[in-house]
């Protein structure tokens, strides 16, 4: 297994970690701090193991598998412990988890095509500004206004980022102009 990959897989195991943090942190308060740690050190490994893969010739089968997964979990665990608590509408979580599949599958159709569907500018700005909002949430989650600004900047890049990849990729899906 290459280092990019092991730096992966130890994004995956902060999950649960943060993930046990938020949920206890109604009763412990300070737990917020531990679990806005593990959020942004997960979040920033996400940057190291493609810079590593990319870096080292690390680039593999695995680790293009896992790195979207990784991150995919991490964010949606956050939105799922918010949602829970009542603080992101399920509507909401629910455009996310739509365009993640659909761009998933629309990749595995590309696939099969023999064409890979990089990962373009609009999604990149998607996934930033919701790991930063976010890290933000963790912090800040009693303040009921900030919730809305919070859900729109994470839902307007998610479907603009959706509508973009459907609309370049258009052609895998045989869809004409």
């Amino acid at each position: 297994m290459t280092t990019a990959s092991k730096i992966t897989l130890i994004r995956v195991l902060m999950i649960p970690v943060f993930m046990l943090c938020m949920l206890l942190s109604p009763s412990y308060g300070w737990l917020k701090w531990p679990a806005l740690g593990f959020f942004i050190l997960a979040s920033l490994t996400d940057y190291v193991d493609g810079h590593v893969a990319r870096k080292y010739n690390q680039v593999s089968d695995f680790g293009k598998f896992l790195d979207p997964l990784a991150d995919k979990l991490l964010v949606i665990s956050a939105m799922c412990i918010f949602c829970q608590w009542g603080l992101m509408p399920a509507w909401a979580l629910m455009i996310v988890l739509t365009r993640e599949f659909a761009v998933t599958g629309l990749r595995l159709i590309a696939v099969q095509k023999g064409r890979v569907i990089a990962a373009g500018w609009s999604g990149k700005v998607k996934t930033f500004s919701t790991m930063v909002t976010l890290c933000v949430w963790i912090v800040f989650h009693q303040w009921s206004w900030l919730n809305w600004v919070i859900i729109l900047v994470i839902v307007l890049p998610t479907l603009y980022s959706g509508v973009e990849y459907f609309i370049r990729n258009r052609d895998v899906l045989n869809l004409k102009k």
